[in-house]
């Protein structure tokens, strides 16, 4: 049986840091960062890409639309 594993991509520059996806993540997978973009907000990123499964809960719940999540067979 193949394993699934995810792969998160956040557009930096449209991320305002609401911590939505970061709430949603049932994986604990995602983070705020400790830098801003350049219009001063702190982005999410994935802060344990190890244990993504890629629900996409993130994707979801964003209401900029600035998460792409990815799957890949293992």
């Amino acid at each position: 049986m193949a394993k699934i594993k995810g792969a998160i991509v956040v557009n930096v520059e449209r991320c305002k840091g609401c911590n939505l996806c970061v709430v949603a993540c049932p994986s604990k997978v995602l983070s705020l960062s400790k830098e801003a973009n350049d219009k001063g907000y702190n982005f999410s990123h994935m802060s344990d890409p190890d244990s993504c499964v890629g629900c996409a809960a993130c994707a979801y719940v964003c209401p900029d639309a600035c998460i792409t999540v990815y799957k890949v067979k293992l």
